[in-house]
């Protein structure tokens, strides 16, 4: 029996890339999201057409309770989670002074507590079978942080620190732990940043390029596989050498 994956986020430009990526290799694969719903279904019937064990599931995952339920979906439907993808998020620019304790308490809540309550909830499967793999979305802001984003930059900083602890602690129950840590991608996203602003973040990157929600897709394919086996702890950065 393949594989079964989770990616939240998975109604978004490269969340949507990673889940066709697994499904078209025949992995079973829940597509999380929490207000998309027609995109995410919309994702689902394109996928079944090439594999039919695809579901859509929704949770608010900065909500523990929504996590837990979501988790007991996907294993009723498609047995226990051995690959999980924490790619939910958001960005937000802001200057510092102008942030308020909501928006940076719910940039925590999205980008670390829903990866804590997610990894949370897979773990006794993961342990009980002494394998699996999780793969953490963070950013490259996250490595060298970015003007007029600290909230962003800080949670996905937490993200990679928490790639590392956890890859540490989980090591010898077989569980691997990764971070794919993107530069400026093409997606709805990034297109807030305005066309003057993308294209000079083009020129500044050394392959003279934006990268792709494939370019990501395939990175955390990488690290999913068996190639991968002896990697954990990483963080793996798909970025064109915008940071070397």
């Amino acid at each position: 029996m393949n594989p079964t994956v989770l990616v939240t986020g998975a109604s978004g430009g490269i969340g949507s890339a990673i889940a066709t990526r697994f499904a078209r290799e025949g992995y079973r694969v829940a597509i999380h999201y929490n207000h998309h719903r027609e995109k995410a279904e919309q994702l689902v019937q394109e996928l079944r057409n090439q594999n039919s064990l695809v579901i859509a599931v929704q949770a608010d995952i900065s909500n523990e309770q929504q996590v837990k339920n979501m988790m007991e979906e996907v294993t009723q439907q498609l047995g226990g989670i051995d690959i999980l993808i924490n790619n939910a998020g958001f960005a937000q620019q802001k200057l510092f002074t102008d942030i308020t304790s909501d928006e940076w308490k719910k940039m925590f809540d999205v980008h670390v507590n829903g990866a804590f309550y997610c990894i949370q909830a897979v773990l006794p499967w993961m342990i009980h079978n002494k394998k699996g793999k999780i793969i953490n979305i963070s950013s490259m802001w996250g490595q060298v942080g970015a003007s007029c984003e600290v909230h962003y930059s800080a949670a996905k900083a937490a993200l990679i620190g928490m790639t590392k602890a956890l890859a540490k602690e989980l090591g010898l129950s077989g569980i691997q732990v990764n971070c794919v840590s993107p530069g400026v991608i093409e997606t709805e996203m990034n297109h807030m940043l305005g066309v003057d602003v993308l294209e000079e973040l083009k020129e500044e990157t050394p392959l003279n390029k934006l990268g792709t929600p494939d370019d990501i897709a395939n990175a955390v394919y990488f690290l999913a596989s068996d190639q991968a086996d002896f990697i954990t702890g990483q963080v793996l950065a798909s970025n064109g050498g915008y940071i070397i």
